[in-house]
């Protein structure tokens, strides 16, 4: 059996070094989530920026996702002809100009064309790292390398929601320029890190530089041995796979439609990138502070306070993912995170309701804390399920022709939706309040129904083909 012949797989420390290290793209996202969450309640930048109501508001938090829907259908032609490396350079350059208008704003348009250009960076990175990832890991590790970029996400977010809760205590307009212009600094150490990264073996190979290919193999799995027999193994089969889809390269997104099989995996990625918004997540990372304002936290302080433990529950509950996500299976796991995300919306919803808080009024704060919990429990459910898989999904479905292009839609679709979702929440937790929690409760259901009945069930039926 030729299946008999087949070497075992070995993973060098270089891999987990690279991939962990790409990862830092991850972070650069989280943290802005995060930032801005606090930012948006600081007394400071409400005065110099004009009080904003709730629209103009859900506009200067999601106009990034625009520019992440431009950079996320950029990144995957780019790639393709420049490298995964050398994309997320460019993507960094670009942070670096948005990151500095932001920080250095003096009007709402210039924040306004910091957010866009920045989120451009961003779908480049979120592109791009996890397709890097899933090309320098192999197949019995992709899940856990992907689900590196998840943890890096939610470690940026918990990291920006300390920082701005310590920054609120400054009282000058530095409480919001300050975590502005601090995530330049790990952009700074992701680009001058890239010099030393590898190139993808794989796209090496695409673009016909096959002894660099197999060198860096060499490197990544046997300490630079080119004679390993498992590098071998490895580079025979990228060869046999590129030979395989040279005549048959998707050089368009329209190609991405006309195969079939292509087709349903472009549907099933982008599927699962929308969903993960209208689930809810960034609905409570986005507007975090705001939403524990209205269930009873009052003041920034203390509601920043329970944005930050909430940053921390992320973290922690997105280290089961890691280690054993490529054991529990794809479907499975988004079921059970569904169901704890659903079931803590609408009992959020429903203690709301009975018990909504009233400023200056009676109010039942065991109820309305409760309800705090409950968006703790809906944050731990989705950082070991949807954050992760949400990622590794369209990462590793498609195959090496599609791959870049079929990543790129499904990154896109996750940041029209998200953009969505920035605009209508902050309006949602303005005039329907607990209607809100039922809403997403009922997102939350819909999402497991289309999981349920039309996705794959088995692991092996999204990796690589």
């Amino acid at each position: 059996m030729v299946e008999d012949l087949k070497i075992q797989p070995k993973t060098g420390w270089r891999v987990y070094l690279a991939v962990a290290f790409a990862s830092i793209g991850g972070f650069l996202f989280g943290y802005d989530q995060g930032v801005m969450s606090g930012i948006l309640v600081m007394e400071h930048w409400i005065h110099y920026f004009g009080d904003p109501d709730e629209v103009k508001r859900g506009f200067i938090t999601s106009i990034l996702l625009l520019g992440a829907f431009a950079g996320a259908l950029i990144a995957g032609p780019l790639s393709e002809r420049i490298g995964r490396k050398i994309s997320i350079m460019v993507g960094t350059v670009i942070f670096w100009l948005g990151t500095s208008l932001q920080t250095g704003a003096t009007s709402v348009d210039i924040l306004l064309a910091g957010r866009f250009i920045q989120g451009l960076s961003i779908g480049i990175y979120s592109t791009n790292v996890t397709v890097y990832q899933s090309e320098l890991s192999p197949a019995h590790l992709r899940g856990r390398a992907i689900s590196l970029q998840q943890f890096s996400i939610v470690f940026g977010i918990m990291v920006a929601f300390w920082i701005g809760y310590g920054c609120a205590y400054i009282q000058s307009d530095a409480s919001w320029r300050v975590p502005l212009g601090i995530q330049l600094a790990p952009s700074v150490l992701l680009f001058i890190g890239c010099f030393f990264l590898p190139y993808s073996p794989r796209w090496l190979c695409s673009r016909g530089r096959y002894d660099e290919a197999l060198q860096t193999l060499a490197k990544l799995h046997a300490n630079g041995d080119i004679n390993d027999p498992y590098v071998r193994q490895e580079y025979d089969e990228i060869m046999e796979q590129i030979r395989f889809e040279d005549e048959k390269a998707v050089k368009s997104y329209a190609e991405l439609f006309r195969n079939s099989s292509i087709r349903r995996r472009v549907i099933l990625g982008m599927g699962i990138q929308t969903m993960q918004q209208w689930i809810g997540i960034n609905a409570v990372l986005y507007y975090a502070p705001f939403i524990f304002q209205s269930a009873g936290m009052t003041g920034t302080l203390p509601s920043l306070l329970a944005t930050g433990v909430n940053g921390i529950v992320c973290v922690v509950c997105t280290v089961p993912a890691i280690l054993f996500v490529d054991k529990w299976g794809r479907r499975k796991t988004l079921l059970a995170g569904g169901t704890g995300m659903g079931v803590s919306m609408l009992i959020a919803g429903a203690v709301l309701k009975a018990f909504p808080y009233v400023e200056g009024g009676e109010n039942n704060t065991q109820a309305q804390y409760g309800a705090v919990a409950m968006m703790f429990i809906f944050s731990a459910s989705f950082s070991f399920s949807w954050g992760p898989i949400g990622w590794i999904y369209p990462a590793e479905i498609f195959p090496m022709r599609a791959r870049a292009k079929g990543a790129s839609l499904a990154t896109a679709s996750n940041y029209l939706f998200n953009f969505v979702i920035g605009q209508i929440t902050p309006v949602m937790l303005e005039d329907i309040k607990y209607g809100t929690y039922m809403f997403f409760f009922a997102t939350n259901v819909v999402c497991a129904l289309i999981i349920f009945f039309f996705y794959p069930g088995k692991n092996n039926d999204t990796s690589n083909t």
